[in-house]
């Protein structure tokens, strides 16, 4: 294993450089998303192919993860971010001129591709940064940050397409791109030098380490319940229990807050109580509040303020447990920062896609199966962290 990179001085721009960074990428789902029923009608084509403009981008975002967790370790990632930006923007502009929703569908593959740099590489930065408990506290920070995107980027979009068209959208992801590619280069100087040992291994090695799977898949099947039951929640609410999309607002709104208090508290914590304890008490707390939805709805349950108050704790052990978890699995990368990052999301991502499909059938049928399928997930983490070795101190 590498030793811990000296931290570097003065590093909030570049962590707000890697913030922004971020957030586009995730915008890039979440901006785009209000336009979306309106496609068919201004580029031709069926609703489900305008669906297809989401789920591109979504598996072009997986191929970008293991595309930069590799050029990031061999290549220097400052460099890379830079370009990863400017492709985007081209790309994000590039949208506006497509003609038909099946030249989008392509063009989205492309955008989610090159949007996934800085999610791989911010990571390992921050880590190079900071000291271990300050990394804690900046990726609690991120995350709350991030957070905030699935809830205030939809309502950017609504005003953006009735104001200026679908366009719009895209028109601003790619100045953003810009302006942060631009910004990068001329500040690359805030950002940490590569780790000359980031080319050592391989996706491979990491997949067979069971210390870095203990912290990647605890990670990813954590956040993995949670979104699975926040995706089918919306179907469920309105169609399995009578309920109203203002249901789902309410529930989601106090998940989002309880997951920002508990991000930014969990660097404290980490450091009165080590990251051990605080990971385990997170993964136990966050598969104790899906457990409690599925034993809700065994019961009979539908009332949706006691549907917040027993999410509330699912976003909170998250919260916990995600910043010294996520972090621990990049220092058991073993100085292979860029790949252990992007097997870490695609973990996430594969988590959910694969447990949203499997509840899909079964959202109207009221909480109990999708908070069955939710808890199953989430009690893996907990399996993980009993099974498998933890770092050595």
């Amino acid at each position: 294993m590498s030793q811990t990179p000296a931290p570097l001085s003065a590093p909030a721009l570049a962590f707000a450089l890697l913030i922004l960074g971020t957030t586009l990428g995730i915008a890039g789902t979440d901006l785009i998303l209000p336009a979306i029923p309106t496609l068919p009608e201004t580029l031709g084509g069926s609703q489900a192919m305008a669906q297809l403009v989401l789920a591109a981008f979504v598996a072009g975002g997986c191929v970008g993860l293991i595309l930069y967790g590799e050029l990031g370790a061999h290549f220097d990632q400052r460099n890379l971010l830079v370009w990863s930006f400017m492709a985007y923007a081209l790309i994000s502009l590039g949208c506006i001129l497509a003609h038909s929703l099946t030249v989008l569908v392509g063009l989205r593959f492309l955008q989610g591709l090159t949007g996934s740099a800085a999610a791989v590489f911010a990571p390992g930065m921050i880590r190079a940064m900071f000291s271990e408990a300050r990394a804690v506290r900046a990726l609690g920070f991120m995350g709350s940050v991030e957070s905030l995107v699935p809830a205030l980027a939809p309502v950017v979009g609504v005003w953006l397409l009735v104001a200026f068209g679908w366009k719009s959208s895209f028109i601003v992801i790619g100045v953003l791109s810009v302006v942060v590619a631009a910004l990068v280069g001329v500040l690359r100087h805030r950002l940490p030098a590569p780790d000359p040992t980031r080319g050592a291994g391989g996706y491979l090695r990491l997949a067979v380490n069971p210390v870095f799977l203990r912290y990647a898949l605890s990670q990813a099947f954590t956040l993995g319940g949670l979104l699975i039951f926040v995706f089918g929640a919306p179907a469920m609410i309105t169609k399995g229990l009578g309920g109203t999309l203002n249901d789902f607002i309410i529930m989601q709104v106090a998940g989002i807050a309880v997951f920002i208090i508990a991000s930014n508290l969990s660097g404290r914590l980490v450091d009165r109580f080590g990251a051990e304890p605080m990971i385990w008490f997170g993964t136990a707390l966050s598969a104790a509040g899906v457990v409690s939805l599925l034993v809700y709805g065994l019961l009979g349950g539908s009332g949706p303020i006691a549907l917040a108050i027993l999410f509330a704790p699912v976003n909170a052990g998250l919260g916990f447990r995600g910043p010294p978890g996520f972090y621990r699995a990049i220092v058991a990368s073993g100085g292979d920062d860029a790949r252990g990052a992007a097997l870490v999301l695609l973990a996430i991502l594969m988590t959910t896609a694969i447990g949203t499909a499997a509840a899909a059938p079964f959202v109207t049928l009221g909480i109990t199966p999708l908070a069955a399928i939710a808890a199953a997930v989430s009690c893996g983490s907990l399996l993980c962290l009993a099974v498998l070795p933890k770092l050595k101190a």
